[in-house]
């Protein structure tokens, strides 16, 4: 198999801290096959967007900050969908552990074949997107259905390897008690499982949907205040023994 020596990306992101333990480089690969309709970056779904970066300039570049990693910290690829590039990035990753710095993927959970396994396999710690756990809600949120990505949390606690919930918070589409218990109950027995995190919903991304042309449908929904937030904190606690807001 012809493995790819760069990985297109969208943009990179330093002294990352809020996408896996500890100080984090944090590089967001370019495309997603979800049409998340909160979505901040709408600028990734193009896979052809974006631009090239070599392998080995990502590996020098996390070598440069490894002083600043500590013992927690390392490479975070996010997204977009890191998947749709899962052949080079099983490359990478295998860099980056021979360097001696820990890795992390924040995926969608769209896809689980062979070639992602292996990624998941050389991969420390999963973020696993869950955007809903009722599939008809999470196929008006995204556009596809949330089997895969229950695929792939069960397949993750199959292996034993450690995984953070994520978990993004949009007020009347996401808070829904009935669906936080289910969630909560779908998972409160996965052993793999170190960390919910619950994202709040956000208006940041909208001047990029504007500018793309596109029509951002939320429009009229607001950021969660605390009390929400803290609603949800209090209904996952019964579920994960970590539960932090993001």
């Amino acid at each position: 198999m012809h493995t790819p020596d760069t990985l297109r990306i969208h943009s990179i992101e330093s002294f990352g801290t809020h996408d896996g333990p500890g100080i984090r480089l944090v590089i967001f690969a370019q495309g997603c096959q979800f049409r998340c309709l909160y979505c901040a970056n709408p600028d990734t779904w193009d896979p052809h967007g974006g631009r090239e970066l070599s392998l080995d300039e990502i590996v020098r570049l996390a070598v440069s900050q490894q002083p600043f990693f500590g013992k927690r910290g390392g490479v975070t690829i996010s997204g977009g969908e890191p998947t749709l590039q899962r052949v080079a990035l099983l490359a990478l990753f295998k860099k980056l552990h021979a360097a001696g710095i820990n890795t992390a993927l924040d995926s969608n959970g769209r896809l689980l074949n062979e070639e992602v396994k292996a990624l998941l396999e050389e991969t420390d710690y999963l973020l696993l997107d869950v955007k809903h756990i009722d599939d008809a809600w999470h196929q008006r949120l995204t556009g596809v259905s949330n089997q895969s990505v229950l695929e792939v949390a069960a397949w993750r606690e199959q292996t034993g390897k450690t995984m953070w919930l994520r978990y993004v918070l949009v007020p009347g589409w996401t808070d829904q008690p009935e669906y936080l218990h289910r969630l909560g109950e779908h998972f409160k027995d996965y052993r793999s499982i170190a960390r919910m995190e619950i994202q709040p919903y956000h208006r940041l991304g909208v001047h990029k949907w504007e500018a793309l042309g596109k029509t951002y449908e939320l429009d009229n929904v607001d950021p969660p205040g605390r009390e929400a937030l803290q609603k949800v904190v209090n209904i996952f606690s019964n579920y994960f023994k970590e539960v932090v807001v993001n």
